[in-house]
């Protein structure tokens, strides 16, 4: 840090396994890329290329080897799984992350359906080729899903091999584990937390109010993401207590 405060919570250290910052890249140049990097490299552990950006996006080899050289694990939306899915791709997708050199991957079924023992059919032959996020929950609003559906979901992927589950809200945060308000669903939050643990758990919450929730009720190690590129350092500053939504939360005032 820049100079001495006291009263600051202690944040895991990279490379970390909890307190983890994904990030979200929906189209940022190489040249993005770098800045990005120098500015918010400390403060990011994961970088997912949103949805199915990289089918489009230009010179994405060379992008992903710039983020490889500031040891940033990256991985391909959900969606672009779920395409190859659709298509009867699933070895040609395997095939074109070892091509790129991704070793993490994401398993999601939220715009087809896929029967969940299937799905975690996928997941354990993908742990033999990388690290597995898999997320839970619809992409459809209007598809509710019960909070002991939930956790079911979320143990069986963790016990076939993910490392983490990741629970559903889109890039806008107004799905899954959230209203289309946006407003949190604080009974599902904390009924998924009585049987999953926090740290296998990331967390999206692209506002504000949703990350704030988050620090509030797991503290300042909880894994966030679908984090805007630019929100990575006002999210660090919120997680240390050191934005005004969160300026009271360490602070010992005897």
């Amino acid at each position: 840090m820049n100079f001495n405060l006291t009263q600051i919570p202690e944040r895991t250290a990279q490379p970390r396994v909890a307190g983890l910052t994904m990030v979200m890249d929906k189209g940022l140049s190489i040249r993005e890329v770098h800045d990005f990097m120098d500015v918010c490299g400390p403060h990011t552990d994961i970088v997912k290329l949103g949805f199915g950006t990289s089918f489009v996006t230009p010179k994405l080899r060379e992008k992903i080897e710039v983020y490889h050289s500031y040891h940033i694990p990256i991985y391909f939306g959900g969606t672009l799984f779920e395409a190859f899915l659709i298509r009867n791709q699933f070895d040609d997708y395997i095939a074109m992350c070892k091509d790129y050199g991704i070793t993490y991957v994401e398993v999601s079924d939220g715009s087809v359906s896929i029967p969940h023992a299937e799905k975690c059919g996928y997941i354990e032959k993908l742990t033999k080729h990388a690290t597995v996020l898999s997320e839970v929950g619809s992409k459809d609003a209007a598809h509710i899903i019960p909070p002991y559906k939930w956790i079911e979901l979320m143990r069986a992927e963790l016990e076939a091999g993910s490392s983490y589950v990741i629970a559903e809200a889109r890039e806008a945060g107004n799905v899954g584990i959230y209203r289309g308000s946006g407003e949190v669903r604080e009974g599902l939050v904390q009924e998924i937390l009585t049987q999953i643990p926090e740290e296998k758990i990331i967390w999206e919450a692209p506002q504000k109010a949703q990350q704030l929730y988050f620090l509030e009720l797991i503290g300042c190690n909880v894994n966030l993401g679908n984090i805007a590129p630019n929100e990575v350092i006002p999210l660090e500053a919120m997680r240390i207590g050191l934005r005004g939504d969160t300026f009271d939360l360490y602070l010992n005032k005897k």
